[in-house]
């Protein structure tokens, strides 16, 4: 493609002339600083992180990621991936930033049971694929996220994770452009211990151009939620621990403080005010999904209701995540062995009389499938887990940072509870600290000994990092 100008050069180490011709030989689009769409390339569904890189290659094919790659190497710069940004956590400053968007692909085989799924397809494209054949992949809860960023990370599901395991258990196939420029294909035969470190570790050891996964036999679902006042957080969260400790592994659950802004786009009866949203997923009748949730029902007055049988299709309407881009922060810990008194400090520190509160702390069950290795040994952490706790601070950060100081607070509340571990889908935190929590020590040790062998330079660094041995 014809590469346009824009003057004079805005990073001299990346001189126009070499960026020109990376542009003639991709079947994509390539940017600069003060070209037209440069910032709409750049964009991120999380407005807490604006990119700023010295080039963007717009790939449409997988050799556009290894001319991207190659150029990166070339030019001694660092390496950043965008799908959907909906974990944006390092700004791609200075950087090549490889968008995906293009490479948007989905090819079901229902004989196989199986879909291949370029880089930048989104959840929700995979469900349309699947659900008239007769199947679903294993999502998050939303339609708009990624992918190949969810996968990779774990796959951590509100809707399939009890009864399933994570997403990244089902990943048969990777097609991932390393450091060196190389297209490999890895499965669990060929180039094992890449394989087994790219499913657990997001984008540290290349650019992912396709995923081929497994998919399930499920269309219908017991699903939705319930919404309680936030003055009965007391009595609906006990209700909810007692709720999980005996239910089967088909029901996958969560429950959310949020305080919810005044906007149209939130159902009336719930603008402006502080709830709890119990969320369900049941992989089974509306019988018996409903006699399963008779305790939460009878736990305080229900203001909302939304539970019932369901297309499997309509997963996101279970947990109603925003749909534009919106500015957040997130905060992460696993939990086991959560007591009443655990349940009791939640209350304290995040219920009606919090001072300082984010706008949304969640609660999510684990065990039953997630507690297993459902696959192929890969990276994925935090299988000893109960529960993971999520908090999310809607807005940027103001001087002082109260809601970050409110976070830790939280997060310390619990601490005779946590297993030490975290799960970096959920964190905003790129410490080398937090990173290596999301594994065992003996993944990390291997994660860091296999980014020495393709990534010896950290060119894939701009994540939550992992960097080679030797390296920091």
């Amino acid at each position: 493609m014809a590469f346009p100008a824009s003057g004079e050069d805005p990073d001299p180490h990346v001189p126009a002339d070499a960026v020109a011709e990376l542009a003639a030989g991709v079947a994509g689009e390539v940017f600069r600083p003060g070209d037209a769409g440069y910032a709409a390339e750049s964009a991120t569904f999380n407005l807490a992180v604006t990119h700023h890189p010295a080039v963007v290659v717009g790939a449409a094919e997988a050799g556009d990621v290894q001319a991207a790659v190659r150029f990166a190497t070339a030019h001694g710069l660092a390496v950043g991936v965008l799908s959907t940004g909906h974990q944006a956590i390092v700004p791609a400053d200075g950087a090549v930033l490889i968008t995906t968007r293009r490479m948007s692909a989905v090819t079901v085989d229902p004989r196989s049971r199986t879909a291949v799924v370029q880089a930048g397809a989104r959840a929700g494209q995979v469900m349309d694929g699947a659900v008239p054949l007769g199947l679903a992949p294993i999502v998050g809860s939303s339609p708009s996220v990624g992918v190949v960023g969810f996968t990779l990370g774990g796959g951590l599901s509100p809707t399939f994770g009890r009864p399933f395991g994570w997403a990244a258990d089902y990943v048969r196939a990777i097609e991932v452009v390393t450091a060196d420029g190389r297209l490999r294909r890895t499965t669990a035969e060929q180039e094992p211990d890449l394989f087994w470190a790219l499913r657990g570790s997001r984008s540290n050891m290349g650019v992912v151009t396709a995923l081929e996964v497994e998919l399930h036999d499920v269309v219908r679902l017991y699903g939705g939620g319930l919404f309680f006042s936030g003055e009965d957080t007391a009595a609906v969260m006990h209700a909810y621990h007692r709720f999980t400790a005996d239910v089967p592994d088909a029901l996958t659950s969560s429950v959310a403080l949020m305080r919810l802004p005044d906007v149209p786009s939130v159902p009336e009866v719930l603008r402006g005010r502080f709830m709890v949203h119990l969320r369900i997923a049941h992989l089974g009748s509306a019988a018996e999904g409903d006699r399963l949730v008779a305790p939460l029902r009878q736990a305080a007055p229900v203001v909302l209701d939304t539970l019932g049988d369901m297309s499997i299709a309509d997963f996101a309407s279970i947990h109603l995540d925003p749909t534009d881009p919106i500015y957040f922060r997130e905060w992460t810990e696993m939990l086991a062995g959560l007591t009443s008194e655990g349940i009791d400090s939640i209350v304290d520190v995040a219920g009606p009389g919090a001072e300082d509160a984010v706008e949304f702390i969640e609660l999510r069950h684990l065990g039953g499938a997630l507690g297993r290795q459902m696959g192929m040994p890969n990276a994925v952490g935090s299988r000893d887990a109960d529960f993971a706790v999520w908090i999310m601070s809607m807005g940027p950060a103001s001087e002082g940072d109260p809601q970050h100081a409110y976070a830790e607070r939280v997060l310390a509340r619990l601490q005779p509870w946590a297993t030490g571990r975290a799960y970096l889908n959920f964190s905003s935190d790129t410490t080398a600290e937090e990173v290596e929590e999301g594994y065992t020590p003996e993944a990390y040790a291997r994660l860091r000994t296999v980014k020495s062998t393709y990534d010896p330079a950290n060119v894939f660094r701009l994540n939550h990092n992992i960097p080679p041995n030797g390296g920091t």
